[in-house]
């Protein structure tokens, strides 16, 4: 029998700063800051389905950066999140795509996407 669960535990973005990027994070994506930061180098963004996102700036560097999304923040209104995220001067570098799905990037250049689920 094999051990390993279907399951994702978490998802790590690395991040230069750690109090910028709680910021930048809770401010766009409307996240509480309640959470503490954790061993001076961790932010947990806690997620609705249990797996949640860990910003990491222990181990940051610009070669690690995310140049392609490695997961996506669902939405119910694609053209809504993407209107929002611009009004808030966030960095989208794809228009939305077969109405479905767009990309941007966060303030250390890390590529994450929106996608209508």
């Amino acid at each position: 029998m094999n051990p390993i669960q279907h399951q994702v535990g978490t998802i790590f973005i690395p991040v230069s700063n750690i109090e910028h990027a709680r910021d930048w994070y809770c401010h766009v994506f409307n996240f509480p800051k309640d959470n503490e930061i954790l061993f001076e180098h961790l932010f947990v963004l806690p997620m609705e389905n249990g797996t949640n996102i860990v910003l990491d700036s222990k181990n940051f560097s610009k070669e690690i950066v995310y140049k392609k999304p490695v997961c996506h923040f669902n939405t119910k209104e694609i053209k809504e999140a993407f209107h929002y995220l611009k009004k808030h001067g966030v960095d989208i570098i794809t228009e939305i795509e077969h109405d479905h799905w767009f990309n941007f990037k966060d303030p250390d250049g890390n590529v994450l996407m929106i996608c209508q689920c």
